[in-house]
């Protein structure tokens, strides 16, 4: 059974560099390893310092490394389904290569991305799959597509299937237009079976973990919280944050002096966020980060002691679930009394407070319009309802 990571984090922050060495630093311990990037921009060819394809390729020992490629993916994994759709736009008098170019409908990129990492787990090649992911939105969007497929899948698939084997003839013959046939039904069978696998596979906390990737900025902060928080309503594991670009404490000058007292506050920050899970730090290199060498050194960093894939959190650290109507948002805050806990609403953001020590939590839109009408701390949990709002149904 292959180890899964994925890492995410806002563009720029540096998760493909992150990704690229946690991969190096598993094929250097004796682990095959595929690392795929699902970011439209690819640069994983550019940290790996390696050509890249749609393929995976190896790139050193035990290292094979691929950028996903769209139309490439697509042709891999639901050709059937696609040559339909270029069929049904030629059909509507566009020519066949701008046909070809916009029958691609909306997820399908992160959708054949998604199947890459399904078929590497199932082709029980590699040891450890690692999903260097699009920047933070996209990222999302491809979390959470299994749930959407599925959902359109659901409702669509049997009404299409009764249906065409009455209305296909008759539709065709009068229109011309091209039907869905008993393939592209199978094809759909075929998805929907994948899409249930691979969300099981990416929950499972014992299989899968995600990392992410942050630098020690205030923006940059709030759109980790808030990647946490989805992460956390989608029942995706979460295992460590990495702070990068940290400028040694050894740094000298004026100049860099504010840096050092502002990164510092924003350290205290991320680690009040997003506590007790564990915070990996890596500071600003000397030279920019390119090629097996410095991503070795960066590995260093990453997991001095430590192998790159074990669990470096186990369990929950934060769920949202429903109940009754409510939401309910539990956090894991073993050893400490309820007198110890004060729990604050401002805006859109939720402080709990235990001792001197204070966690912000971003809520998602979910719970916008909903306050919180009670606490409860049991069994190392505290448990914060919140209700429904009154123009609700």
């Amino acid at each position: 059974m292959a180890r899964i990571l994925l890492f995410t984090g806002k563009g720029g922050v540096g998760k493909t560099t992150m990704a690229a060495a946690t991969a190096l630093c598993a094929a250097e311990r004796g682990y095959k390893t595929v690392i795929l990037s699902t970011d439209a921009a690819h640069s994983l060819a550019d940290s790996l310092d390696k050509p890249l394809g749609p393929e995976p390729v190896e790139v050193v020992d035990n290292l094979w490394a691929q950028e996903s490629d769209i139309l490439h993916n697509i042709q891999k994994h639901w050709g059937t389904v696609h040559r339909w759709l270029v069929a049904l736009m030629a059909w509507r008098g566009l020519d066949d290569i701008i046909a070809e170019e916009i029958a691609v409908l909306p997820g399908m990129d992160e959708l054949a991305s998604l199947i890459w990492v399904y078929q590497h787990e199932r082709s029980e090649q590699y040891d450890v799959i690692v999903v260097d992911c699009a920047p933070t939105g996209e990222a999302l969007r491809l979390l959470t597509f299994p749930e959407v497929a599925q959902w359109w899948i659901h409702k669509l698939l049997p009404l299409g299937k009764r249906l065409n084997p009455v209305v296909a003839p008759i539709v065709h013959r009068v229109s011309g237009m091209p039907m869905p046939g008993n393939e592209i039904f199978d094809a759909a069978d075929e998805l929907l079976y994948q899409l249930e696998a691979l969300r099981s596979l990416l929950t499972d906390r014992k299989r899968t973990s995600i990392r992410i990737v942050l630098n020690p900025e205030k923006m940059v902060v709030k759109e980790a919280q808030r990647t946490y928080t989805y992460l956390n309503l989608y029942n995706y594991p979460v295992d460590s944050v990495i702070c990068n670009r940290l400028i040694p404490d050894a740094t000298d000058g004026r100049y860099w002096e504010q840096w050092k007292k502002t990164q510092a506050r924003h350290l205290k920050l991320i680690e009040e966020c997003f506590s007790p899970l564990p915070i990996l730090k890596v500071p600003l290199l000397e030279d920019e980060v390119v090629g097996m060498g410095a991503l070795q050194e960066i590995a260093h960093f990453l997991y001095p002691r430590g192998d790159p894939i074990e669990v470096l959190f186990e369990g929950k650290a934060m769920s949202i679930e429903r109940d009754n109507g409510d939401y309910v948002l539990t956090l894991r805050l073993p050893l400490v009394s309820k007198a110890d806990i004060a729990v604050l609403r401002s805006g859109e953001e939720l402080i709990v407070q235990v001792g001197n020590q204070r966690r912000n939590i971003l809520l998602p839109h979910a719970l916008g319009g909903r306050e919180p009408k009670g606490a409860k701390l049991e069994g190392g949990e505290l448990r914060i309802r919140f209700s429904a709002p009154d123009s609700a149904p």
